[in-house]
């Protein structure tokens, strides 16, 4: 069986006109949902950090 290109080609078009496609509006929102979710994210891991920082700082420092 040979690798014809043409062929893959043509099956690679064919498969892709049967994806749906997100309209402009949806992909802005999910991308802001995106940075939004990053930002908690952040927020969180970076509290999380200072509170076990605290933590240990203290745990070092008893006698």
């Amino acid at each position: 069986m040979a690798f014809s290109p043409f062929k893959f080609l043509q099956e690679v078009r064919t498969e892709t006109n049967k994806v749906t496609w997100p309209s402009r509006r949806e992909t802005t929102i999910t991308t802001i949902m995106v940075f939004v979710m990053v930002a908690l994210s952040s927020i969180f891991f970076f509290a999380a950090d200072q509170v076990i920082r605290y933590l240990v700082a203290f745990l070092l420092t008893m006698h």
